[in-house]
């Protein structure tokens, strides 16, 4: 196989599925998806590598297979971290400007960056994103681009994502051990974003959920900038236990059941549809109304969305969405789902879909695909930005300073 130059590599290794995307960047900027490679997660658990082996295999897998549809050897790849031990705040930096011409330049940029990830936090936590939401240059605020301006005073507001230096450390293990580099962790709600959010919606302000097989994550972006981060333990997983225990079934067939005949609202429903349950220790097939498994899955799902509507109330960024709630992730295709968080957020909602590339569109057009193609999108950009790919020596090595973040 030919080397991967000219090409970006996105792996994101979830709880239920790792999924490898190879993107080949052409001459204009644009990506064009060449191979494809999925395969059922193991050896993790909420997010977290459990089995460095099992999810070594599955990563080697999914890589493997997408190689032989792109024709590629993978040798360095963004890679995607999710999960309850990721953590988003928001900081501050402030420096005076001491250059005799008094003109903003790159370094005090870096250095007013610098000065927002000067905080406390966690010792077993490690920061690998520093997201700048707004500079203010003596006071005026709203100021994307500071270099080159006239001030005495420079200030930025930023959002800072920590993660498990363990689970960190995990992933690029895991990655490393069959040869690739590990470009860059990239926060799965952050791929998703370049995947399924349009300019306008992030600049109006909009909330980006990604329903996980065990945790969900939200993220609110407003002014072209991420403003707020969450994540809860609670995902697909759940709605696929409520039907097994509800009707009383085995795990594997209310996944099937879930994904089939699923829905998560009982008025979408109709009352004389039905379904054949299978049951537990090999008694005979029940036949039940579908009504039932939206009666048991609606619930779990207003669980799930009031939990995260409180989530950004309590960050008062409720009033800030006012392009509504964008859903993403495997457990977004749950029939339904859409509506119950348009209600329960009183914004209209959506199921995004991954976009911005050409190629294999069909194959990797669903929600599951969103935090993969994502990866590539932003290692496209980023390297777009940085001149092409580039060798930092080691994954810490390579959770660089906040500059060159992108949103």
């Amino acid at each position: 196989m030919a080397k991967d130059t000219g090409h970006v590599v996105g792996i994101d290794i979830g709880t239920s599925k790792v999924a490898t995307v190879i993107g080949k960047v052409a001459e204009d900027g644009a990506v064009e998806v060449t191979g494809i490679g999925k395969v059922e997660s193991r050896g993790m658990r909420k997010g977290i590598i459990a089995s460095l082996d099992e999810a070594a295999a599955c990563v080697k897998a999914s890589v493997e297979e997408a190689e032989s549809m792109a024709g590629h050897s993978v040798e360095r790849a963004y890679v995607s971290v999710g999960g309850t031990h990721v953590r988003g705040f928001n900081s501050r930096g402030v420096v005076a400007i001491t250059s005799k011409e008094r003109m903003i330049t790159r370094d005090d940029i870096t250095r007013v960056l610098e000065g927002a990830r000067t905080i406390s936090f966690p010792q077993d936590q490690q920061i690998f994103h520093t997201f700048p939401q707004e500079y203010l240059v003596d006071d005026q605020d709203g100021i994307s681009h500071p270099e080159g301006m006239p001030g005495s005073r420079l200030e930025a507001n930023v959002h800072i994502i920590t993660g498990s230096s363990t689970s960190l450390q995990n992933l690029g293990t895991v990655v490393n051990r069959f040869g690739i580099e590990v470009a860059q962790p990239v926060l799965n709600l952050m791929a998703d974003a370049h995947a399924v959010l349009t300019a306008d919606e992030k600049e109006i302000g909009v909330a980006l959920i990604n329903v996980g097989h065990e945790t969900t994550g939200i993220a609110v972006f407003e002014k072209g900038a991420l403003w707020h981060t969450h994540v809860i333990p609670i995902g697909g997983a759940h709605f696929t236990n409520d039907l097994a225990v509800g009707l009383r079934t085995g795990i594997a067939d209310a996944e099937i059941l879930k994904k089939k005949h699923g829905c998560a609202l009982t008025a979408l429903v109709q009352e004389e549809d039905t379904v054949e349950v299978p049951a537990m220790a090999g008694k005979r097939t029940a036949v039940v109304e579908r009504m039932r498994l939206a009666e048991i899955l609606q619930p779990r799902a207003e669980e799930l969305f009031q939990l995260l509507y409180e989530d950004i109330r309590d960050a008062r960024l409720e009033k800030t969405i006012n392009a509504g709630v964008v859903l993403t992730g495997g457990g977004a295709s749950l029939s339904g789902l859409d509506e119950v968080a348009q209600g329960v957020f009183d914004h209209q909602a959506r199921v995004g879909e991954p976009a911005g590339v050409r190629g294999l569109t069909n194959l990797v057009a669903a929600p599951l695909f969103a935090t993969a193609v994502g990866l590539v999108l932003y290692g496209a950009q980023l390297e777009a930005r940085e001149g092409g790919s580039r060798k930092r020596g080691g994954l810490f090595g390579r959770l660089w300073r906040g500059i060159r973040e992108i949103v």
